[in-house]
């Protein structure tokens, strides 16, 4: 099973429960993954440029030499250039969304007009920058991780792909799901959370489960996902966005892949990896898998430089564990931190003492 993304560790890891042999190909090369995976390449590029393409391919096509693979799982990196997605799709099995499907979910404008035929509450969108932007946000198109979004005033390149989505009020959550093409299946609700940096104000913080939003509005979100799966064409593991505020919610955007909250939702007993290959050939479970007690996950970010990235013995808890002698701007991921409790406030409380616990070990003193 060949693995593609900006990060592979997550999807590795459920291609590993599942009883795959996941072969990777993404940015870190974590050390963690590099341990456990049959094999892992890292590939050209950078968070905020993305995946060099031609590296890419040529990394695939060499971990895929003399290998008998079923085909490529594409994680975070092709929201904005399905063209790579055809590219992939032309050499090896796609098992997930094709370049067609994330044209149509990651086209803010037609998602919107979707939107509004379904009746699924979408905050207004733009293509150009309101004369009076006060109340507006800007995104680049296909963006994710939460680094794009910023203030609809604020300079930006002239070479980025923008759309002006007008701000509302609420908390993030995020619903992971199942889709043949057809119907949908709600796998869990996650809240959302971001960590704030100085030019990028929504960076993705963490999730923690249950989401904590009732069973009323939880219904309420669940019933827009089969006839966007369907509109859409979606298959596989995805997940839509909303912005829940009191009595009311927004969906945001649809991410047609496995998302950041896999580590969440896997279970033993029904691994998502082989649900999502299921889907993918059109079969849906006939209930999720269920999860007990709360969980959180969340990324430990540099706050300062760390010019030699020293050897750890790492804590159980960490995944995406950062090499011994990288260099790390401030800013950059140290690791993911989990954590499980009876409740999602202290599954969330305790990753946050972990992340503290992260940043003393890897630059010398808590923070």
């Amino acid at each position: 099973m060949l693995i593609a993304a900006l990060s592979g560790r997550a999807p590795a890891a459920a291609a590993l429960r599942a009883g795959y042999a996941p072969l990777v190909a993404d940015l870190f090369g974590d050390e963690d993954m590099r341990v456990a995976v049959c094999g892992s390449e890292r590939t050209r590029g950078d968070l905020e440029a993305g995946l060099d393409e031609e590296s890419l391919l040529e990394t695939l096509a060499r971990m895929a030499e003399g290998q008998h693979c079923i085909g490529v799982v594409c994680g975070s990196g092709f929201e904005d250039r399905p063209g790579l997605l055809e590219r992939i799709a032309a050499r090896w099995p796609l098992l997930g969304n094709d370049a067609a499907t994330v044209r149509r979910a990651k086209d803010p404008f037609g998602l919107a007009a979707l939107c509004g035929e379904l009746g699924v509450p979408h905050p207004e969108v733009a293509e150009t920058r309101p004369a009076d932007s006060r109340g507006w946000l800007r995104k680049r198109i296909g963006g994710s991780g939460g680094t794009h979004v910023q203030p609809a005033d604020r300079c930006r390149s002239q070479a980025e792909e923008v759309y002006y989505q007008r701000r509302v009020a609420g908390r993030a959550v995020s619903a992971l799901f199942l889709a043949n093409g057809e119907e949908a299946l709600l796998v869990g609700l996650s809240a959302q959370w971001s960590n704030p940096k100085h030019d990028a104000g929504a960076r993705y913080g963490g999730a923690v489960r249950p989401a904590g939003i009732g069973r009323p509005l939880a219904r309420r979100l669940r019933r827009h996902l089969a006839p966007l799966s369907r509109a859409l064409g979606l298959r596989g593991l995805n997940s839509a966005d909303f912005l829940v505020g009191r009595g009311e919610y927004w969906l945001l955007e649809i991410n047609p892949r496995p998302g950041a909250t896999l580590d969440l939702f896997d279970c033993p007993a029904a691994p998502l990896f082989a649900l999502h290959l299921d889907a993918c050939r059109g079969a849906l479970p006939a209930r999720a898998p269920r999860q007990r007690g709360a969980a959180a996950v969340a990324i430990a970010y540099a706050t300062r430089e760390i010019a030699h990235m020293p050897r750890l013995d790492w804590p159980v808890w960490c995944a995406d564990r950062q090499t011994a002698g990288s260099r790390l701007r401030e800013g950059d991921p140290i690791c993911s931190v989990a954590a499980k409790a009876l409740s999602s406030e202290t599954a969330r409380g305790l990753v946050e003492t972990r992340i503290r616990t992260v940043l003393g070990l890897a630059q010398g003193r808590v923070n």
